[in-house]
């Protein structure tokens, strides 16, 4: 996603973090490239205001008082309401026993404090992406299961029936439940019954079975 992509879709990304400075910087930074931003000053802060607007993302600083930035992260992630928002922490942690464990916890990435502006956007830019990415699939496949029961259809016309009781043609039910995209054609069967002359010229009576067949 483009800095100009980002814009249009209006992240939101949740910056907890004890330093004022650090809130200011990054999210001056991120308001510049098209996000909304907010803000939380604690562990504690952070999760409440993550489970009240449920961010695009979390920026999570790691040396906090009172809850630092690991058991936020995991209170985050047993809560059914944010446990999909990626967390990327902010530390000035560079031992590989921290970031792993950042890492078991459930966070999707680290940035390394002093950090660049090109990083922390390119960072926060791949893992928005991604965790749409990931929603929009989800969500396909909630759609996709919607059509495994039973689907009332008309047995003339053939349009069927959705679930507000309203009749629409296949195409149309399925084309606002997923994103297929229907072009029209003609069968063989019905180009022999609405156009003989053509079906002949084109196939050849010698080839109805093999077509009927297929």
């Amino acid at each position: 996603m483009d800095q100009q992509n980002l814009k249009k879709t209006q992240a939101t990304v949740l910056i907890v973090d004890d330093s004022v400075t650090n809130i200011q910087v990054i999210g001056r930074m991120l308001r510049d490239n098209g996000c909304e931003v907010a803000i939380g000053m604690d562990g504690l802060q952070g999760i409440e205001i993550a489970t009240e607007i449920i961010p695009d993302l979390i920026l999570l600083d790691i040396m906090m008082p009172e809850m630092d930035g690991y058991e936020a992260c995991k209170r985050l992630k047993q809560n059914p309401k944010t446990q999909e928002i990626p967390i990327i922490f902010l530390t000035a942690k560079d031992q590989s026993e921290d970031i792993i464990k950042g890492f078991e916890l459930g966070a999707v990435d680290y940035i390394k404090k002093p950090f660049s502006s090109t990083e922390l956007l390119a960072r926060v830019d791949t893992h928005l992406k991604l965790h749409w990415t990931i929603m929009k699939l989800e969500q396909a496949l909630k759609e996709v299961k919607t059509l495994k029961g039973l689907l009332p259809i008309c047995a003339n016309c053939k349009k069927v029936r959705d679930d507000e009781g309203y009749w629409q043609s296949v195409e149309k039910y399925i084309s606002v439940r997923s994103e297929a995209k229907f072009t029209h054609s003609i069968c063989p069967d019905c180009i022999k019954e609405l156009y003989p002359d053509y079906y002949d010229s084109k196939y050849g009576k010698g080839k109805d079975k093999k077509k009927s067949e297929k």
